[in-house]
């Protein structure tokens, strides 16, 4: 029988938990020139069509000023562009590029490696219902 998590200790957990997916997923990124919050940014605005620096940084739970840096970094790489917004003349969106399409169909499936790694002592109804879990906490 498991032994009960300490009160106090389920933070700690998470928290080494997430720091382990983060550093495997940064280093299968870096042969990319990625790391783990350029690929969020890159999934992000693919998933979502092109949105603002503001609105990536709502999306992603990430400080605006953090996503300009990131998004620098990916448009320097050749992986977004920064176009016009088509109601707001001051706001630009972020849109993938071909490239970073490419790149990121590459690294989506290196991002699930580094999932079914982590998760590997799990069974599959126990990776959904930890995502689930993990939705409800997020949200």
């Amino acid at each position: 029988m498991p032994e009960a998590v300490p009160s106090g200790r389920v933070g700690f957990l998470l928290a080494r938990a997430g720091g382990r997916a983060i550093r495997n997923l940064n280093r299968a990124l870096e042969p990319f020139g990625l790391r783990s919050r350029h690929y969020t940014v890159l999934s992000a605005s693919a998933e979502q069509g092109g949105l603002s620096q503001r609105e990536l940084g709502e999306v992603l739970g990430v400080d605006p000023s953090a996503v300009v840096a990131l998004v620098d970094d990916l448009e320097r790489a050749g992986l977004v562009r920064r176009d016009a917004h088509p109601d707001d003349r001051r706001t630009r969106v972020v849109v993938v590029t071909e490239a970073g399409m490419s790149t990121l169909d590459t690294t989506r499936e290196l991002a699930r490696g580094v999932d079914d790694d982590l998760l590997s002592a799990l069974s599959d109804d126990e990776r959904r219902t930890l995502e689930r879990l993990l939705l409800r906490l997020a949200s």
